[in-house]
């Protein structure tokens, strides 16, 4: 799984975000390595675990052909409390890491495979995501 070596702060504030507003992502909006991927049309917090899952698909799909290209990387950290903990006493340990996605965002790109075996792949992996998903080629951009 994706975790950073070292980070600033162990304990991130929550983020809160209007829900009527929905901000449209700005960096890495557009396919830069790969013929084919994976783009983000909602807002949600991609776990580690999750963005591994996806990766092992595509690198099934792929084999020894093609390449697969991670977009993100989860450098957040999350918080949990123990379970039957009573409210209050402080903020919860830090249980893993995610990344916050917003629309627009390119996760996954994929290259070297055929346009039938990509498309497949890439749908399998946005099963994976908490994120709606949509798959973008070269020829559409």
């Amino acid at each position: 799984m994706l975790v950073p070596k070292k980070v600033k702060h162990r304990k991130w504030q929550t983020k809160r975000v209007n829900p009527k507003k929905e901000v449209k992502e700005t960096r890495g909006i557009t396919l830069a390595f790969g013929s084919h991927g994976i783009k983000a049309v909602s807002t949600h917090r991609v776990r580690s675990n999750q963005i591994e899952s996806a990766r092992k698909i595509l690198a099934r799909h792929v084999n020894k052909l093609g390449r697969v290209w991670i977009r993100i990387f989860p450098d957040r950290p999350y918080t949990q409390k123990a379970a039957e903990v009573p409210m209050g006493k402080g903020k919860g340990d830090p249980q893993g890491y995610c990344f916050e996605v917003k629309p627009g965002r390119i996760i996954f790109e994929i290259d070297g495979v055929s346009d039938e075996v990509a498309r497949e792949a890439l749908r399998k992996a946005g099963t994976k995501l908490p994120v709606k998903t949509k798959i973008v080629s070269r020829t559409q951009i």
